[in-house]
């Protein structure tokens, strides 16, 4: 989770019915069952992700949070008056205020995110704490190309793009996705982007297994959802949540658990679950500060100034366009 359980994937694009009802059952029908992590996030879904946020277990929202505040003025001293700041996946904004308290001469900020109730929740606040700020809202998947308003294309851009929700793709998916964002802040556009740092598995995996059941409540929502939406009968009692660290590819693995033989029906399709089957759910990467770098490098991005805590748990990195 990063979301949002860490981006935010409230980043994360809530689809069409459609959308969803192919994807839970194209998931549902694969050797390793998947339902992707982006549909965690309904209303009942931000707010328990919004309480995994405060456990002290989960530490990437308030280690990042240090961070900015820590170094916010060395982030945003390259950006000239005139610039601009491109937030892909904001969702709440909360951590860019953070950001645009440094910046009074910006000459617009730009939100994107799928969720317009988000966009206009965020821009309300925006406009009693920073009343001068030409904020920009759009509607929009920033996992594909999106068009910045015209008027703002031949200004400088920076992109932020906090929450280490870059750890919920595959290092392929992150280097596709951190090109599509080096043309959308083109030309020598820059971006501060946050990713989670590898540490001990006792640590990553108690931040994706809270002894409160937080984040099992979170996963076993995507089901709640899946009945509600779809018209599903999962028992939901019958599924644990399990979370565990996979050192060989550098990430926690979140899994839906199957505790017994059981029959489920989504629409018109059943599907049979073994005792102790799973549903995978997410992945969270995980990196050292030279693995991102040189993911940023494979992405033709120049890696420049990196951020941390003093612990080395997370980490913000400043890149440049090449």
């Amino acid at each position: 989770m990063q979301h949002p359980h860490g981006a935010q994937l409230h980043a994360e694009p809530v689809a069409l019915e459609d959308d969803f009802a192919s994807a839970v059952i194209g998931g549902l029908s694969r050797p390793q069952k998947a339902l992707p992590c982006r549909y965690f996030y309904d209303a009942r879904g931000s707010e328990l992700f919004e309480e995994i946020t405060h456990l002290p277990e989960y530490y990437p929202t308030r280690t990042e949070m240090g961070i900015l505040n820590a170094h916010a003025g060395e982030m945003t001293e390259s950006l000239p008056n005139a610039g601009v700041l491109v937030e892909f996946g904001s969702g709440s904004s909360r951590k860019t205020e953070i950001l645009l308290r440094q910046l009074p001469r910006l000459s617009a900020y730009v939100m994107i995110d799928v969720s317009q109730t988000a966009l206009d929740g965020a821009k309300a606040r925006l406009a009693e704490h920073f009343p001068e700020l030409d904020v920009r809202a759009i509607v929009g998947d920033f996992s594909f190309p999106v068009a910045l308003p015209a008027d703002l294309q031949p200004r400088p851009k920076t992109g932020f793009f906090p929450g280490s929700t870059i750890g919920n793709l595959t290092p392929a998916d992150a280097e596709r996705l951190l090109r599509i964002f080096r043309v959308a802040l083109a030309p020598a556009g820059r971006l501060i982007i946050g990713a989670d740092l590898k540490k001990d598995a006792r640590t990553l995996v108690l931040a994706y297994d809270d002894p409160a059941g937080v984040t099992a409540a979170f996963n076993l929502n995507l089901l709640a959802r899946i009945n509600r939406e779809l018209g599903a009968d999962f028992d939901l009692a019958a599924f644990q949540h399990e979370a565990i660290y996979n050192p060989r590819h550098g990430r926690i693995e979140m899994y839906l658990v199957s505790r017994t033989q059981q029959q489920v029906t989504v629409g018109e399709h059943r599907f049979t679950f073994r005792p102790g089957e799973t549903i995978h759910t997410e992945n969270s990467y995980k990196y050292t500060i030279d693995q991102f770098r040189e993911l940023a490098r494979a992405a033709d991005w120049l890696p420049r100034r990196v951020w941390t805590d003093e612990d080395n748990m997370f980490s913000v990195h400043e890149l440049i366009a090449g």
